[in-house]
């Protein structure tokens, strides 16, 4: 499938954009990683493998570095670029249990960071999820997590987030006003996310840290927004935004051609950094994220680096390449939940899978992040 963004927006211009740093800063997560790898021997010499391997071989000598871990498939909204718009009721599988979970991380020896969400809204697991992020962080991985803000109001939920110790929450906003939008997350209400917002980044104020992000998912429906967006975000409390200009297409035909149609048209020149300027002036750092320019399978530099490094783990344990798929049931590398992820990694399918990126037979489900494939895909 063809990327659905970066032929509407100018290479030239999607290079330039400066890419969204980890919050608080790089200085703090680079500092977090010197701490969880001094912390584990095991994981600093895992580290190291990883870092001198030239990740041009199938068989890897070292466990994944980083993971996507998705704790529930299921949520309460509707999202019109979402396939979870496709499921019934909303669900495609059961939560991953608190216990499987630790048992992951326990197994998982060589990671030092992974991202706690995947298709689906995490905060609706309740206390099982906010004891994840704390079991994590207990082994001093960093943890980004992204929640569309509806439950936070509940059971103090913006608190227990905060508390958990999460180093970084995205909280999805994709419209400046109730109309839009409320058509775009549909089955959420604009004024209880904003204040909802107001609480978790008043709470993060009080004790002196910065742990939220704003990330707005660029879209037809809300390409007039986007100064307004930068307001919102400054009035929210947030201090830093991140303009999204990524449809994923979950690797399945119907998503690619209706995700297609809303993708945004190219940036007037300078709005970019209007927008970073309107920012700066406010209080709030913006930035943007982008594939912005494909992979390619005839440079051994520019190959995906998902196979070589992590994957996405699905709340029903079964294994997906990357989170621009994150549904097994479009691709998956274990029919069945596994027992071990280890030996899933080092197995033959991901083997088999990181030799074709290598051979230059990019798999179909990878086509749209890659320039043409020298060879047939596979």
């Amino acid at each position: 499938m063809a990327d659905l963004q970066t032929d509407a927006l100018d290479t030239d211009t999607l290079r330039a954009l400066p890419a969204p740093e980890p919050v608080p800063d790089t200085a703090t997560y680079l500092d977090n990683r010197a701490r969880a790898l001094a912390a584990d021997p095991a994981r600093r010499a895992n580290y190291e493998r990883y870092m001198t391997s030239a990740r041009r071989s199938a068989d890897v000598d070292y466990l994944p570095v980083k993971l996507d871990i998705e704790n529930v498939s299921r949520c309460n909204l509707r999202c019109t670029m979402c396939v979870v718009s496709d499921w019934p009721k909303g669900k495609r599988a059961a939560d991953m249990p608190l216990d499987r979970f630790k048992r992951l991380i326990d197994e998982q020896t060589g990671v030092v960071e992974i991202k706690l969400q995947g298709i689906g809204e995490p905060t609706m697991q309740g206390d099982a999820y906010f004891e994840m992020i704390r079991y994590a962080r207990s082994k001093h991985i960093w943890v980004r997590t992204t929640t569309n803000a509806t439950l936070l109001h509940l059971r103090n939920n913006y608190r227990k987030l905060v508390d958990s110790g999460a180093n970084e929450i995205q909280i999805s906003i994709d419209g400046a006003d109730a109309t839009t939008y409320e058509s775009i997350r549909r089955g959420a209400k604009f004024a209880m996310v904003t204040r909802n917002c107001r609480s978790i980044n008043a709470y993060c104020a009080e004790l002196g840290i910065i742990r939220t992000k704003m990330w707005t998912v660029v879209q037809r429906a809300n390409r007039h927004q986007l100064p307004a967006l930068v307001q919102l975000a400054a009035d929210l409390g947030f201090k830093r935004l991140v303009f999204s200009l990524e449809l994923s297409d979950w690797g399945l035909e119907r998503w690619h051609e209706r995700n297609s149609s809303v993708a945004v048209p190219q940036f007037r020149p300078g709005e970019p950094q209007e927008l970073m300027e309107l920012g700066e002036r406010l209080g709030v750092v913006v930035r943007f994220w982008t594939l912005h320019e494909k992979y390619d399978a005839a440079v051994p530099g520019k190959l995906c680096p998902w196979p070589f490094e992590r994957a996405c783990i699905a709340s029903d344990l079964r294994v997906v390449p990357c989170c621009y798929i994150g549904n097994p049931d479009a691709y998956s590398f274990t029919p069945e939940p596994f027992d071990s992820f280890s030996e899933i990694w080092r197995g033959a399918a991901m083997r088999q899978f990181r030799q074709a990126h290598l051979d230059g037979r990019i798999p179909s489900i990878c086509a749209g992040c890659y320039k043409p494939a020298a060879r047939p895909a596979v």
